[in-house]
């Protein structure tokens, strides 16, 4: 009894110092462009279609970049910003996990990243972040990429650098929830490739249809520290996706994910297959992504390689009452992972109410029952950026 009450007061604890008043705060992009970060996210950091837009423009508004916001050099070849455009993130939670010990823990910070972005010249932009902590370490670098548009005066974007494989379709950095889309994490066995995480080039094609075409190729083994190259084996993975709008509400898509792994000369052969789809209707916004994974081998044995089957997905419902002027919204999250190894199985649902203090500055209190292991973990905090 002690120690429910001890967790109770930890949450009130930080949600009252959370409703404590807070200066407005603006990030890079809405200081650039004198606008509310509204314009982008809702809530923040989650991104509106028109910021899913400003992202694949190269965080830049098309025709509309302000003169103020670069030097007068005299020379036409070079574009180059006044001042370097810089942001701050903070996250900050409190939980109770039924299953850990202690099962009170106060995650402040979590996470404290600073993020940079703007152009180099008229078709290339830049960005990255830098996680100065992450759960108590210095993480390093994580998203970094340089940013290529409308390549050859054609309808094509190319990236270069380091991402998530699965930002094309639901971007993970930028989810509403604590709780994770948890199918883009999955690793079987010793096998280093998933859909978070890695380094490449990715190339973007929009056709006469409005269909979207995507092709990645990827290093397949994550962004760990590098020993004599990034990549270590001699193969190169291939992730590709093609999205269609069917109207201005529903949006499916489709994506496939080709990969080879060596490991000690021996080999795993895998592969991915999936769909996802996005519907809104007013106040309300459905999210669903299905992903297979086939490995041939992904303990590298030498003999008597087992097959391994995982498949699962999350869906993911916002209520928002007055649309991107909400000053509160509801997210339920549902993950299911089944796979033939049962570390990797996963089921859980989720309940968050997120309240917004300002534009940049959000509260939360989250509800996760992990149905696989029969487990409550709640969560309090805050997201800001400034």
């Amino acid at each position: 009894m002690k120690t429910k009450l001890t967790s109770l007061f930890l949450l009130f604890a930080v949600i009252a110092l959370l409703v404590a008043p807070t200066h407005a705060m603006i990030p890079a992009f809405a200081r650039k462009y004198d606008m509310s970060c509204n314009v982008c996210h809702s809530p923040m950091p989650k991104l509106k279609p028109y910021g899913n837009e400003f992202a694949i423009n190269g965080y830049r508004l098309k025709d509309k970049e302000p003169p103020r916001f670069t030097r007068e050099t005299g020379d036409d070849k070079l574009l180059l910003m006044r001042e370097l455009p810089l942001a701050l993130r903070l996250d900050a939670y409190t939980q109770y996990d039924s299953k850990k010990t202690p099962k009170e823990d106060l995650g402040t910070p979590l996470i404290l990243k600073i993020l940079s972005s703007g152009q180099i010249t008229n078709n290339v932009s830049y960005f990255l972040y830098f996680l100065f902590n992450e759960r108590g370490t210095v993480a390093g670098v994580e998203d970094a990429f340089l940013f290529f548009n409308n390549v050859g005066k054609a309808d094509i974007d190319i990236t270069v650098g380091q991402y998530q494989v699965a930002d094309p379709i639901y971007k993970r950095e930028l989810r509403p929830t604590f709780e994770d889309y948890v199918i883009y994490t999955v690793k079987p066995g010793r096998t280093k490739a998933n859909l978070t995480y890695d380094r490449g080039i990715t190339m973007n094609y929009s056709l006469p249809t409005k269909t979207e075409a995507m092709l990645s190729i990827v290093n397949g083994n994550g962004i760990g520290e590098a020993e004599v190259s990034f990549d270590d084996d001699p193969y190169k993975n291939f992730f590709f996706r093609l999205s269609q709008p069917l109207d201005s509400t529903f949006q499916i898509g489709g994506l496939g994910y080709l990969g080879k792994e060596k490991e000690n000369d021996r080999i795993n052969n895998f592969y991915m297959a999936g769909a996802d789809a996005n519907l809104a209707l007013g106040k309300v916004e459905l999210g669903m992504q299905y992903v297979y994974r086939r490995d041939k081998n992904p303990f590298f044995l030498a003999s008597g390689a087992a097959k391994i089957k995982t498949q699962g997905g999350f869906a993911q419902l916002m209520y928002a009452p007055k649309l991107d002027k909400s000053n509160w919204y509801v997210f339920l999250l549902y993950n299911k992972v089944t796979s033939d190894l049962a570390s990797l199985k996963y089921h859980s649902a989720t309940g968050n109410f997120t309240y917004v203090m300002a534009r940049n500055f959000k509260m939360m209190g989250e509800y996760t029952y992990d149905i696989e292991y029969k487990r409550h973990l709640f969560t309090a905090g805050f997201v800001t950026a400034f």
